[in-house]
């Protein structure tokens, strides 16, 4: 017990005095999930909505392998990314691998299928009236969109933080593409795992505290915004 709590203490201290290495950890860890995310929701979004709105063939199947998708483990992602982007591999000569930008590319694919399932949760719940009544008063396509955009935006941006969520905690792709390399693509998650076996608890510890707070504060977050979906 009196080793957890010196361990606790001596974190504490380190966030206190803002040291230099545990910040630009923090800052490498949440610059690539919000990219990843933000580029998650930019291709996630539309597909969600023409998803929900269009009848197509394999429309269920789609369904189907999307929600499948939510449990995929981030290893296989890792490994997937790894064998196009190492230098054996299709997409070697581009040379991503071990940067910040590979870590990006596997967290956007491990994300996106979170982002097109529960947009489309929340496009379907939309009364289909909105929509039709839009269009005969000769809204656009587009316009239409909006107005269903506006009434689901609550799930939508739920689905954002749920995959940021995802990707601020894993630690497969960040260090099976990352490197974990010190000063470069070194992340919370991975940063964790070297200091265990090495020993040393109090960077662990420290970022630990971090992840936590940002868990603790997606998930108050995430349920404000249901509480005022359901308004």
């Amino acid at each position: 017990m009196d080793f957890f709590l010196d361990s606790l203490k001596s974190a504490l201290l380190l966030l206190w005095s803002l040291d230099p290495e545990l910040f630009f950890i923090i800052y490498v860890s949440l610059k690539v999930s919000f990219t990843a995310t933000v580029f998650a929701g930019l291709a996630g979004i539309p597909c969600g909505f023409l998803i929900a709105l269009r009848d197509f063939p394999g429309k269920k199947a789609l369904a189907t392998f999307l929600n499948s998708m939510l449990a995929l483990p981030t290893v296989v992602v890792g490994l997937f990314v790894y064998a196009f982007i190492s230098r054996r591999g299709v997409l070697g000569f581009l040379d991503l691998l071990y940067t910040q930008t590979a870590m990006v590319i596997g967290q956007f694919i491990l994300i996106l299928p979170i982002v097109i399932t529960f947009t489309s949760a929340a496009v379907s719940q939309v009364d289909s009236r909105f929509r039709k009544t839009a269009l005969t008063l000769g809204a656009t396509q587009f316009q239409a969109a909006l107005l269903i955009f506006g009434e689901a935006r609550f799930g939508i941006v739920a689905s954002m933080i749920a995959a940021f969520g995802r990707v601020v905690s894993e630690i497969g792709i960040a260090m099976m593409l990352g490197g974990n390399i010190k000063g470069f693509t070194r992340t919370m998650t991975t940063a964790m795992a070297l200091e265990y076996d090495k020993g040393e608890f109090v960077l662990a510890v420290a970022l630990g505290i971090v992840l936590l707070l940002i868990s603790v504060c997606l998930n108050v977050v995430f349920r404000m915004i249901q509480g005022r979906s359901r308004i």
